[in-house]
């Protein structure tokens, strides 16, 4: 993480957002005490299409056994 000082800052703020685009996280300070941090924003989560789900779930072949016989054949496989 870097440091720069507040005047710093002012002068170079459109260089300091596109570090902090790029994934960098960026502590303002002033009188050499840090007083700011610049962090990129969370990206908003993409909705799910239920239809498109529904078509990718329907053309996949339907599994032999249930959750609870896999995950019981995994922990048994494994215990000995």
């Amino acid at each position: 993480m870097a440091a720069i000082n507040l005047a710093d800052a002012k002068t170079h703020l459109s260089e300091l957002i596109d570090r902090v685009e790029a994934g960098d996280s960026i502590d303002i300070t002033r009188r050499g005490k840090p007083v700011a941090r610049l962090t990129a924003v969370a990206k908003p989560r993409q909705r799910i299409d239920a239809t498109l789900l529904g078509a990718l779930t329907a053309t996949m072949p339907p599994q032999a056994q249930t959750a609870s016989e896999l995950v019981r054949s995994m922990r048994d496989g494994e215990r000995y």
